[in-house]
């Protein structure tokens, strides 16, 4: 038995054995949600029964259980007992619906805008308000006053994590009765905290709304340059979806303002903290002529000599690769690209007025990375080159495993006897690295010990070092809406399109060659999936809180399985 191999029996030998008293790993007491049931996680002696509020529940042959239970608004409390032992857990379930105003008020926080805001002369801004059924509702901006109407059939929608548990669907509000108002205004300058009027049962009353709004001028407007993690989005706050990140030095004209976000003149939307404002700037927009390339180690650099940074956007396709300049305007009648090892052709297009789009069509459907940045106004495109194998081995490979979580506080997932995803995921890991050296690969580790390792110093790990392929290990949990007892198996997780195929090849093969359950792929917006730099798939081993999967999490000789088939799996992906 290999050193690993040893440290992992240790670790995990008598895990899965209910050898402990009874113990609930998940909810804490005292615990506080918003979802309509719970599950509980926990274990105790297999044998004898364990109750919950007086009724048996189903358990693993170790002893390990993860009932679900419905939810009342409040407190929730729940007993379980097996043999002399008893343990108590109470949850709170709160309520997301706005609260319905007593009497003649508007509900408390629902004044539109929250914070400050500023748009372009013309541009419709809505206003809303939560009042009374049957209420006459205006607002005042300015000099003009805007009726506010009630809305009926508002719907509102989960959170995104609702996907993970298929409860995706729209959601009903008829708690509370949602009043909007548009109108464009055109008085450039401040006008003020919006003045919201209700009349109803013959009282009046008047309340400003917490935030000012502004009319921007449409001339001489604000310039901003990015200078750090110019992370673009489609609306004011991190609710809303990336887009493509902006390389440092980017310009752009300002055209609204939210809070502390910034609207973009091609659309997206920046945190304040991301930029910073450009004295007497000119507006950002350039000429590009002339498009070079040339050959560096293991890539081919694009450069497009530009006169001052503007915003781009990356749409990558099966065989084509999308780069849009924007505020751009083309004189271009030459392009230098040689026979290239990755690209077949660059064909350019303007689209539109002040948009530039080059579709590089490559030789392979598969792309292995990309990089944007700006060298003075210049800005360079890396597209990197596919890995060259030698023989049947992986040499010529270079991977990157990120074992999820570590430390005393991350934790991650916890099993029905309180062992943590962070133990496991390290465990095979380690096995994973030490399959794919004996098949030649050159492996980085991001931890090999139990250390807190913060997710921006992972993510630096992959832009630094530029592996072939990057693979965060995890193992699963649920939102507390889901079902523990009944959801198992294999998810993988990726982001840029260069992924998609190792995600969806690694997952099929773990499912048929490991005879594993499917949980399913999804593209998801994580820390550890979004580097452009590499294909980088997050990997969900199987359910910790699943008290059947959990067994076969915790046996070393299935982890040791588990690290073999998946490298297999790398290797022929790979190799294919």
């Amino acid at each position: 038995m290999g050193a690993i191999a040893a440290l992992v029996t240790v670790l995990s030998g008598a895990i899965a054995l209910a050898d402990q008293p009874l113990f609930v790993a998940y909810p804490p007491d005292g615990h506080e949600t918003t979802a309509a049931k719970i599950f509980l996680i926990g274990t105790a002696p297999p044998d004898g029964e364990v109750t919950v509020n007086g009724q048996p529940i189903r358990r693993s042959p170790a002893g390990h259980f993860a009932p679900s239970f419905p939810l009342e608004m409040g407190d929730n409390l729940f007993t379980l007992r097996h043999s002399d032992q008893e343990l108590t857990i109470r949850v709170n379930r709160q309520s997301t619906a706005p609260v319905t105003p007593t009497g003649t008020a508007f509900a408390e926080g629902s004044l539109t805008p929250v914070v400050d805001i500023a748009r372009l002369p013309g541009e419709p801004i809505c206003f809303e308000a939560i009042a009374p059924a049957n209420a006459t509702v205006t607002v005042t901006v300015g000099t003009q006053t805007i009726p506010v109407l009630p809305q009926s059939n508002a719907t509102d929608l989960p959170p995104n994590s609702a996907v993970l548990t298929d409860q995706s669907q729209p959601i009903a509000t008829n708690t509370a009765q949602p009043y909007r108002g548009c109108a464009p205004f055109n008085q450039v300058g401040d006008l003020g905290q919006p003045q919201f009027q209700l009349v109803s049962g013959g009282q009046t009353i008047q309340q400003m709304a917490p935030g000012r709004v502004t009319i921007l001028s449409p001339t001489n407007p604000t310039v901003i340059e990015v200078i750090s993690a110019g992370t673009a989005r489609t609306g004011p706050s991190t609710d809303y979806s990336r887009l493509t990140p902006l390389p440092i030095g980017t310009r752009a004209a300002v055209t609204g303002r939210e809070g502390n976000w910034f609207r973009l003149d091609y659309g997206a939307w920046i945190r304040g903290t991301d930029v910073q404002v450009v004295p007497n700037a000119a507006l950002p927009q350039t000429l590009i002529r002339g498009v070079t390339s040339r050959q560096v180690e293991g890539a081919t650099e694009i450069v497009f000599p530009l006169q001052v940074p503007v915003p781009v956007t990356v749409q990558q396709g099966d065989r084509t690769f999308t780069l849009t300049l924007h505020n751009i305007t083309a004189q271009t009648d030459t392009i230098f690209l040689n026979d290239d090892p990755l690209i077949e052709r660059l064909d350019w297009q303007q689209p539109a007025p002040g948009k530039a789009q080059y579709t590089f069509n490559l030789k392979s459907n598969q792309q292995w990375g990309y990089s944007l940045r700006y060298e003075g106004t210049s800005l360079i495109l890396k597209l990197r080159h596919p890995p060259v194998l030698s023989g049947r081995s992986l040499t010529g490979a270079t991977i990157l495993l990120d074992p999820g979580h570590g430390g005393p506080e991350d934790l991650g997932a916890r099993g029905p006897t309180g062992y943590p995803e962070k133990d496991v995921a390290l465990a095979v890991s380690l096995l994973l690295r030490d399959e794919l050296i004996e098949r030649g690969a050159t492996v980085a580790i991001t931890r090999t010990t139990d250390v807190d390792l913060p997710l921006q110093d992972r993510v630096s790990a992959i832009e630094q070092l530029e592996p072939t392929i990057a693979l965060s290990v995890h193992y699963n949990a649920l939102p507390d809406s889901g079902d523990a007892e009944n959801t198992a198996g294999i998810g993988t997780f990726w982001y840029n399109t260069q992924a998609h195929s190792l995600a969806v090849f690694l997952h099929n093969y773990l499912v048929e060659k490991g005879d594993r359950p499917s949980y399913g792929v999804f593209w998801n917006n994580l820390a550890l999936t979004r580097p452009t730099i590499a294909p980088c798939v997050l990997l969900e081993l199987g359910f910790m809180i699943n008290p059947n999967e959990f067994e076969w999490i915790v046996d070393p000789t299935a982890q040791r399985r588990l690290a073999d088939t998946l490298a297999d799996g790398i290797e022929e992906w790979l190799k294919g």
